[in-house]
């Protein structure tokens, strides 16, 4: 086999590619490009959070701030860092999390990610891909790798608790009620019973119905 000298550089420029020109012998060969690709998803699910009332979108990344911008816009993110280091997304979420403007989450899938997940009022974590300190780290774990499953999550965590006040509010109203009823002679043993037995299966019940309900993007 013929031994040749081959001469491989990479150059950046402001995009998602990265060509890598190729020469061989001190002549050009002609070149190849490395390039990210944004999920098939994504784009959906920057859409789905808008309309789940997500007020600011941030992109934090390590690559460079080119790319990092160029991504961003392409998927209508609000704001986009790039070139950072996992002590940077930390000092970014920290600052986001002092405001004590809203509920602040962080998704990420690497291990470098870890922290920021764990600094983060909700941390998010890809499973598919995700690192195994990602996923210990988080709360939510999206198992598929879509990132329109942010926007389910955020569905199915308003509802379960808007279930959670609705079985407080009853349970509470119930009980004053025959404790009300009780005192003056008026409620029995058998509405006792009801009301302890019989409001706790109501409360199951009624959590019971959020498995019937769909979360669609």
């Amino acid at each position: 086999m013929d031994k040749f000298n081959i001469r491989v550089e990479s150059y950046d420029f402001p995009g998602m590619a990265t060509p890598v020109h190729i020469a061989v012998e001190r002549k050009y060969a002609g070149y190849f490009i490395i390039s990210d690709e944004i999920k098939p998803d994504g784009i959906d699910a920057v859409k789905a959070l808008r309309r789940k009332g997500i007020k600011e979108i941030v992109m934090l990344s390590g690559d460079s701030e080119p790319v990092t911008r160029d991504v961003a816009s392409r998927l209508g993110i609000d704001h986009a860092r790039g070139g950072l280091l996992p002590a940077d997304k930390v000092d970014i979420v920290r600052e986001y999390v002092s405001r004590g403007k809203g509920v602040v989450a962080f998704a990420g899938d690497g291990i470098n990610d870890a922290p920021s997940i764990a600094l983060s009022d909700v941390g998010i974590a890809m499973g598919a891909m995700g690192s195994d300190l990602a996923i210990e780290t988080a709360d939510v774990v999206i198992q598929t790798d879509q990132p329109s499953k942010i926007a389910t999550a955020v569905g199915i965590a308003r509802r379960t608790n808007s279930i959670v006040w609705q079985n407080i509010i009853l349970v509470f109203a119930v009980k004053l009620l025959f404790i009300l009823l009780g005192a003056f002679g008026i409620a029995s043993m058998w509405e006792a019973v009801f009301a302890d037995m019989g409001v706790a299966l109501a409360a199951i019940f009624n959590a019971i119905r959020i498995q019937g309900k769909r979360f669609d993007v």
